[in-house]
């Protein structure tokens, strides 16, 4: 592999002014003679700050592609506005002779709405015409009457929640693998271009085999941990899968990742499962998977070297996941952890239980969690809460449900806010070298030996103010020694 000098960077935030050596993949020399091998491959970094690259700890990596590609139906106030939307773009980009198209818009949130999704008024809007609309968590999935029958349903409403949410998405028609792979690609490159460096990939699908097809084509701008769906665990026993072990063929950018397990729903479907009712709903959500058969699949996974990875967005759904991971006897991951009880923050690192978070989340939901959760929005996202309890955060985006820019989870995390409101529980902010620890795969300042999973600032992240975050140019991204994104 060619030899590569970064020079006259500086070495993290407030660091000092040095050149950086690359050789196979990995740092080999932090030095200041600005020497460049023979040969060697030079990147002025300008100045510009060099840290580990980023790490997007839980991404729907299709669906994030698809969306970049969607009407987007996040402004969307009411049901009616939604569907007014989706009209308008319809009449403008498709022919309306052409019947076999099925209409598709993402990123509804219906939890604040006062009127309510239903098919009818889709078929109002347009009359024969199959439309898929999804909301902004994934969890529910709105279809015309046309779009029901395509997947074989007779739904009074046509608005499906959770597994029959899941299954009916599987059942619509996609583009071709050829097509996905492209969009991928270029979802990624965009990614490289924000200094993300690695992923684990959280699609519904056999993610190894996916992800082996796609690297035969050529190298991915980032590494990808390939997660298992839940109908995956006996298939990746056979294959002899282990969390963390290489992918053959894929010279490292393929490992794979944990197994994914779901306890509840989420926030804006008000199916994420609490101790509490909602107000005014009879319910206290779903709980999508019984404790008994949650542990005996973990243990299943865990005793074949599989880490699970389990869902949980409600107090109640994340008090049972901890329970199951005592009782499972192993570590492992909780995915969201929304909303936790205060004698639940110090189960994490007592477990060994990593905390995957989505603080971009925080700011999103702060409206609807103030309703749905009145009164306990001070352990709703409680980042401050876990980190002061020892326990080990990991940033992700969860893209499409937030884009897939880890800088804008950083921002939220030290900010909690992204709009011009002052911060929403302040108390639970992180700080900036925490946050970026955690949107790092953990690692800090860059080292001789470490892997060259790189990225060069253009400004100081700790120079800037918060908001700021959002918006920092990068100047490089480096993976395994190779350039993905240079500006």
């Amino acid at each position: 592999m060619d030899e590569v000098l970064l020079s006259r960077v500086r070495l993290g935030s407030r660091g000092s002014v040095a050149d950086v050596r690359i050789g196979d993949g990995r740092v080999t020399a932090i030095t200041a003679d600005r020497q460049a091998p023979a040969g060697a491959r030079v990147i002025d970094g300008d100045g510009g700050t060099l840290l580990p690259g980023l790490v997007d700890a839980h991404v729907h990596t299709v669906q994030w592609a698809a969306a970049r590609r969607r009407v987007s139906l996040a402004e969307a106030t009411s049901a009616t506005e939604a569907v007014d939307l989706v009209a308008a773009h319809t009449a403008a980009t498709f022919n309306t002779g052409d019947a076999g198209d099925v209409v598709v818009a993402v990123g509804f949130r219906d939890g604040l709405w006062a009127d309510a999704p239903h098919k009818d008024l889709l078929e109002r809007a347009l009359p024969g015409r199959a439309v898929a609309l999804f909301s902004n968590d994934l969890h529910t999935l709105w279809l015309s009457p046309a779009a029901l029958k395509l997947v074989g349903r007779d739904h009074p409403t046509g608005v499906l929640l959770e597994n029959e949410c899941m299954a009916a998405t599987a059942e619509l028609p996609s583009a071709t693998p050829e097509t996905e792979d492209r969009w991928v690609a270029e979802a990624l490159d965009a990614a490289a271009g924000r200094g993300v460096t690695g992923i684990a990939d959280y699609e519904y699908t056999d993610t190894v085999a996916d992800w082996t097809r796609r690297i035969a084509a050529g190298p991915p701008a980032v590494r990808v941990a390939c997660v298992i769906a839940r109908f995956a665990l006996d298939l990746a026993i056979e294959r002899g899968h282990r969390t963390g072990d290489a992918v053959p063929g894929s010279d490292g950018l393929l490992t794979i990742g944990s197994y994914k397990l779901f306890v509840d729903g989420s926030l804006n479907t008000r199916t994420a499962y609490c101790h509490d009712a909602y107000p005014g709903v009879p319910s206290h959500g779903n709980l999508e998977l019984p404790f008994e058969e949650l542990v005996a699949l973990m243990k299943r996974a865990a005793a074949h070297g599989i880490s699970p990875a389990v869902h949980a967005i409600g107090d109640h759904a994340n008090t049972l996941a901890l329970d199951a991971f005592a009782a499972a006897g192993c570590p492992g991951r909780i995915e969201h952890a929304q909303l936790l009880r205060p004698e639940d923050l110090a189960r994490f690192a007592e477990l060994g239980v990593v905390a995957s978070v989505q603080p971009a989340h925080a700011p999103d939901d702060r409206d609807v969690a103030d309703r749905y959760w009145a009164g306990r929005t001070g352990r709703a996202f409680p980042y401050g809460g876990l980190h002061a309890a020892g326990a080990r955060i990991e940033i992700g985006s969860d893209a499409p449900v937030s884009p897939l820019d880890p800088w804008d989870g950083i921002a939220s995390a030290v900010t909690r806010t992204d709009d011009e409101r002052a911060s929403w529980h302040p108390e639970q902010v992180i700080p900036l070298d925490v946050a970026l620890r955690a949107a790092s795969g953990g690692r800090g300042r860059v080292r001789e030996g470490e892997v060259a999973d790189l990225m060069i600032t253009a400004d100081d992240p700790a120079d800037l103010v918060p908001s700021a975050l959002r918006q920092l140019p990068i100047t490089a991204t480096i993976l395994a020694g190779r350039p993905t994104f240079l500006a």
